[in-house]
């Protein structure tokens, strides 16, 4: 006997599959996606009894057919890889839906070891199951366990251990079976179908089931002659769909008779526990109530409370900065070398990423109790018609609601809970849809276009960009799903109302942490490619010369004052060159950003102590004062820093307009002149690309301080020099409407890439928004124009077009019929 085996777990979705993998493998596991589809690829191992067992989780599935990807998947993991043993779960408080899944495994030839789980909640409903009885109807090893409380391991890993080789299962397809019958001996004798089940393989070319028919065609040079007796049987049992009827009814006979025979119910009559809650979670008029409820705990504990744990973790990713910042070559007086700046851009985008993971955390430990409990199936039973109106899935509210419904979301967990939409062509029209939402990075922009443009109807205003998202969302998602997403395959619906479950804090754990890591590791791999390219369409190809030089006449002229002002200062010995200079000004700007993120009056007294230890020439100028001489020193300092600190934002600001994205700002104002966009507004939407905030960022060095008056806000230096330009409320509305359609911030993008493993998607992300965007803003600004309203009044327009056109398109249309779509609710 081999020492290594491969084991595959099959089974329903709910029945316990992910558990039980948990409890076999421990925590060495690793998670991927199968190749060309999103569907999670879990595989684990184990040691037992002198064996290396791999285990695979397959995506749980109903049947072995082709109507689904993850049913593709298991099914060609089944028959490409060929494991040693299959380990079919089934929930033993509901076997009759399980077994016909266990007699498609069963006539494919494998050894299959059925795993009951669950055995706590059949017990609790009063079903008595005779295991013996049962292993004997299905002539396999039965071994009952309770995954959840880790009950029955041991005794999985021995049947495991101890699995033999077996013929393929018969069941008997009654009028069917001479069809059957004929087919499989046909199959037989065909040596190029080596290692295939001819029984199996007959079953399911007499369902024309598309895959098989692929399969054949595959392994055989003429597959035809099989092909047309495939299909002359099919035509003779009265066409494909009878006779794929017929199969399924045998199935679910055979399962009933064995429940019948091998289950005593010695609670008839009584109500299971699952159903009583039900009754109140999905009553008509208390289902509503209780999501907004769910919906909102999950909001505030993943966006709110995990951004409140981000102050804890954004000061160690920023002392990595500053560790990262001391080991890169040192800053210069007004220029920093190329190898610094783009290190630290590179550990500013990775801290911009894992400074999300408190958020992740949370909000994949809280949607794994929603699984584990059974709740995430009744919010997808709540609002599917809804949704399916729009194209998208019940399950697409979820999403919606960490990207910022209202406002203070953010998109990134928002596509990264798409995940879990088993319809992709719903998944992918939430995908493009979900960064229409109000993350928190655009807040700031609509406060500073409000607070310029609308301080009289605040409130309104922003009533109307947080549900005027919502409604572009959907119209949307309907135009996407009718359009390119419409040859994206849909699942049949059936919606799994499984048993109401208690999570347990492993597996809960287990999962946040392994999400939370695929997350990690997906996104190093992308980010750094398009943090590169960023960072070169701002920085090169720099200031100008010409202007580079008046910058280091104005530097000289600084460093001249500073040592003026030091005169004969006995501590100006400790700045003898310019180089001690520069080394000055980056010792004392390191210790301000160290003291900053000093945790607590004992850390400030360390770092002070440090600075002391390495840098005593330098303590007069950075450390509290303690006579004439050290206070003069230091306010020489003081005045050099904020004269730098001018010098080098000045520069920023011209490397912006002089780099390739303020060449390709300018350069993009004869199209953005129709929405009334200049090219600062070009450069400050194209920097948001990076993160939204950096759109108000950008637009506070664009439109700076006048030298010589007084302070002004960014809303006064702005709205006077806009209102010079003779740009209006209406230029605002446009430009709101805009950063509302516009493309995701680069981390959403690279979630967008992940998420569909598609760089042809992420690129449709990035470039349909912002046609769209451009389209509505410009035609808002034209229109709002010719009819001279103003900017309330056009807005107001523009959100009673966009809900009219949300109810035409929701409201039910008497010549269209929907699919049918049901629920499935456990049966006794």
């Amino acid at each position: 006997m081999s020492d290594r085996r491969l084991v595959a777990l099959a089974g329903q979705q709910n029945a316990g599959k992910s558990t039980l993998f948990n409890l076999l493998t421990g925590l060495t596991q690793h998670i991927a996606n199968y190749p060309g589809v999103t569907v999670d690829k879990k595989s684990g191992r184990y040691a037992h009894a002198g064996q290396s067992v791999e285990v695979v989780d397959l995506p749980g599935c109903y049947s072995l057919t082709s109507y689904s990807p993850e049913e593709r998947v298991a099914r060609n993991f089944l028959i490409e890889d060929r494991p040693d043993v299959v380990v079919n779960v089934l929930d033993a408080s509901n076997l009759r839906r399980g077994l016909p899944l266990t007699f498609q495994l069963l006539e494919m030839g494998m050894p299959v070891i059925v795993a009951l789980n669950m055995m706590d909640v059949a017990e609790g409903r009063g079903l008595q199951i005779d295991l013996a009885a049962l292993e004997r109807r299905l002539c396999v090893p039965v071994v009952p366990v309770i995954g959840r409380k880790g009950q029955g391991g041991e005794a999985l890993k021995a049947a495991i251990a101890a699995a033999r080789d077996t013929r393929p299962a018969t069941l008997n397809y009654g009028a069917l079976e001479p069809a059957v019958a004929e087919l499989q001996a046909r199959l037989a004798d065909r040596g190029e179908l080596a290692g295939l089940s001819a029984r199996w393989l007959a079953v399911k070319l007499l369902e024309a089931d598309i895959e098989a028919e692929r399969l054949l065609a595959d392994r055989l040079d003429n597959p035809h002659p099989i092909l047309d007796l495939a299909h002359r049987l099919r035509a003779q049992a009265g066409g494909a769909e009878a006779a794929a009827d017929r199969i399924a009814a045998a199935r679910d006979a055979l399962a009933a008779d064995i429940v019948t025979a091998c289950i005593i119910a010695t609670r008839a009559g009584h109500v299971p526990l699952s159903e009583r809650i039900d009754r109140v979670v999905l009553n008509r008029f208390i289902a509503p109530v209780f999501l907004v409820a769910i919906v909102w705990a999950i909001y505030q504990l993943s966006i709110v409370q995990g951004y409140e744990l981000t102050k804890v973790t954004w000061p160690v990713l920023a002392g990595f900065r500053n560790l990262a910042a001391g080991v890169l070559p040192d800053a210069g007086f007004l220029v920093d070398p190329q190898v610094r700046s783009l290190g630290l851009w590179m550990v500013d985008s990775v801290n911009t990423l894992l400074n999300y993971v408190p958020i992740f955390l949370i909000l994949f430990a809280l949607i794994a109790i929603l699984e584990d409990s059974g709740y995430m199936a009744r919010i997808a039973f709540i609002l599917d018609r809804i949704l399916h109106r729009f194209g998208l899935h019940g399950q697409s509210t979820l999403p919606f609601i960490l990207a910022g419904v209202f406002a203070g979301g953010c998109a990134v967990p928002g596509v990264m809970a798409t995940k879990g939409i088993p319809d992709a062509r719903a998944r992918m029209a939430t995908i493009l849809t979900v960064p229409f939402m109000n993350c928190m990075a655009k807040i700031p922009l609509y406060t500073l276009l409000i607070n310029i443009y609308f301080p009289e109807a605040k409130g309104l205003m922003l009533f109307y960009l947080s549900t005027i998202t919502v409604i572009a969302a959907l119209l949307v998602a309907k135009l996407l799903t009718t359009s390119v997403l419409r040859h994206h395959e849909t699942a049949p619906f059936v919606m799994e109302l499984p048993n109401y479950h208690l999570p347990t804090i492993r597996g809960v754990a287990q999962r946040a942490f392994d999400r939370t890591w695929l997350y990690i590791k997906k996104v190093g791999t992308v980010v750094v490619a398009i943090a590169v390219v960023i960072y070169v369409l701002l920085q090169f190809p720099g200031v100008p010369a010409e202007r580079e030089v008046a910058y280091q006449s104005r530097a000289e002229t600084a460093i001249a004052d500073f040592y003026t002002a030091l005169g004969d200062n006995p501590h100006r010995a400790a700045v003898p060159d310019q180089a001690a200079l520069v080394a000055l000004v980056n010792a004392a700007t390191d210790y301000r950003a160290a003291r900053l993120n000093a945790g607590g009056r004992a850390a400030a007294e360390a770092i002070d102590a440090r600075f002391a230890e390495r840098f005593p020439e330098f303590v007069p100028f950075v450390l509290r004062a303690q006579d004439d001489a050290a206070r003069a020193a230091s306010a020489a300092l003081r005045d050099l820093a904020n004269a730098r600190t001018t010098l080098r934002r000045e520069m920023r600001q011209d490397k912006i307009e002089s780099s390739f994205l303020g060449m390709i700002g300018r350069s993009m104002e004869p199209v953005t002149q129709f929405a009334d966009f200049d090219w600062k507004i070009n450069v400050a939407l194209l920097a948001s690309f990076a993160a939204r905030e950096s759109s108000v960022a950008t637009l506070g060095v664009l439109f700076d301080q006048p030298e010589g008056e007084g302070a002004q806000t960014l809303e006064q230096r702005m709205g006077a020099e806009q209102a010079a330009e003779g740009r209006s409320a209406l230029s605002a509305v446009a430009l709101m409407l805009f950063f509302a359609l516009y493309p995701p911030c680069l981390a959403t993008v690279i979630m967008v890439r992940v998420q569909t493993d598609s760089y042809r998607w992420m690129g449709f992300a990035i470039v349909f928004p912002t046609l769209l965007g451009l389209a509505v803003a410009s035609a808002v600004f034209t229109l709002g124009s010719a009819l001279q309203l103003t900017g309330l009044q056009t807005m107001t327009a523009v959100y009673l077009l966009g809900l009219a056109a949300l109810l035409i398109v929701a409201l039910p249309k008497p010549w269209l019929r929907l699919p049918p779509r049901r629920a499935a609710q456990d049966m006794p």
